[in-house]
């Protein structure tokens, strides 16, 4: 891996979070050649302040990153979930899923973004001039020809590719140049994100609790502590975010009780606003989104960036195939099997975080019934359970070879 002075690639790939990260090696371990954009250098950003957020990685997106050879560099850090619990304020009913039901594997795990992100680092490196990293580089004119598109970069230097790759998150600079319309809608709620040790083990147990203000999930990690996501309307959230350490735990604790015994903020504590945002269409011409630049949900169900590996899996796939049979990567109709192929699974989970955001966060009598009632019915359900937790394990459906454990 080098930096970037190549100009003609397979793919040129915007933004270098880790969904841009893991399409470029997904490519590359397709046999493909790609230039990766972005205004900070992932390599720098990496070695600097540490992101504290984490990630949950579903059994298919582990399956992926172990089989694009990511995986076992972040595996002794990596915490498993056996078991979810979801409960909701002042009901007595609860649902709890077992990984059990649906077989012997966990149903994901969580990782630090700052651990697999050097581990997707790491495995680009070993691709040598196969991937250039092109950084600080902020696109600023897209033109598209036959036979492919020129992507100009702000201090002129220009990237030719059969396809431009947006995967530059949900302010996609790259689904502006294609004039890719979305629809936005501002959840007016920010989550808080911090790293909380616990007095009891958690025993590799995930629990949600909604709350009027939005869920509060504690994600298990190694050493007894618990990643903390808690999602509250935007001014309570920044008020909350600047408590001293003592009152914040106070605070958590009176929210999900003792289960874990004494709950211990350990910092640093980072608020980020959530909203909605969905790309009208993936695809334009000579041009293709994956993540949060088509789709950036709430994370409600914490399956946001697994949806984003679906994307790249998918596209990875039909890439790698059409190079195969040497179509042109760029053409309408290779891009369009990719849209075809992520379409309707994305809506239908975009419609889901939706509605379980607008039904859960509030304190509405009626709606506090039915929430009630609807955890009771379906923890009674084997079967829904059983489809619910293959879908956390992103198991149901049809998946792309990668998200199967097989190479490209």
């Amino acid at each position: 891996m080098r930096n970037g002075t190549a100009t003609a690639r397979d793919a040129v790939i915007l933004g270098a979070g880790l969904s841009g990260l893991t399409t470029a090696l997904a490519l590359a371990e397709g046999g493909l050649t790609v230039s990766l954009v972005d205004q900070i250098d992932p390599r720098t950003a990496a070695g600097g302040q540490s992101d504290v957020r984490t990630t949950a990685i579903s059994l298919s997106s582990r399956r992926l990153l172990t089989t694009l050879g990511a995986w076992d560099a972040v595996a002794s850090d990596a915490e498993p979930i056996l078991d979810i619990r979801v409960s909701d304020f002042e009901s007595p009913f609860y649902l709890h899923y077992d990984h059990r039901a649906a077989g012997d594997e966990p149903m994901g795990h969580i990782v630090g973004n700052t651990a697999l992100k050097a581990s997707l680092l790491d495995r680009l490196a070993a691709h040598g001039d196969r991937v250039s990293i092109i950084a600080p580089g902020i696109a600023a004119a897209l033109r598209r020809q036959a036979g492919g598109a020129t992507l100009t970069l702000d201090d002129g230097q220009t990237l030719t590719a059969p396809v431009i790759l947006g995967a530059d998150g949900r302010r996609s600079r790259l689904r502006d140049l294609a004039g890719i319309r979305v629809t936005t809608t501002d959840y007016r709620q920010s989550s808080i994100v911090d790293t909380i040790a616990h007095e009891r083990p958690h025993h590799n147990l995930a629990h949600e609790r909604f709350l009027p203000g939005g869920p509060i999930a504690l994600l298990p990690l190694r050493h007894q502590r618990s990643a903390l996501v808690w999602t509250e309307r935007t001014k309570v959230a920044n008020h909350i975010a600047q408590l001293d350490d003592a009152t914040f735990g106070a605070a958590l604790q009176e929210r999900v009780g003792d289960s874990l015994g004494r709950l211990t903020p350990l910092g640093p504590r980072q608020v980020y606003p959530l909203s909605l945002v969905v790309a009208e269409a993936y695809v334009a011409e000579r041009v293709a989104l994956v993540g949060d630049a088509a789709h950036a949900i709430h994370p409600i169900a914490g399956q946001g960036f697994n949806l984003g590996l679906r994307d790249v899996a998918a596209l990875a796939e039909v890439l790698t195939d059409a190079s195969r049979l040497g179509l042109d990567l760029g053409s309408a109709t290779v891009l369009r099997d990719y849209q075809r192929r992520r379409r309707f699974d994305t809506m239908t989970l975009v419609a889901a975080t939706d509605g379980l955001t607008r039904l859960f966060s509030n304190d509405i009598a009626p709606l506090r019934t039915v929430r009630g009632l609807g955890l009771g019915l379906v923890e009674r359900i084997p079967a829904f359970k059983r489809a619910a937790i293959r879908h956390a394990m992103g198991t149901l459906g049809s998946l792309p070879r990668l998200l199967r454990g097989e190479p490209l």
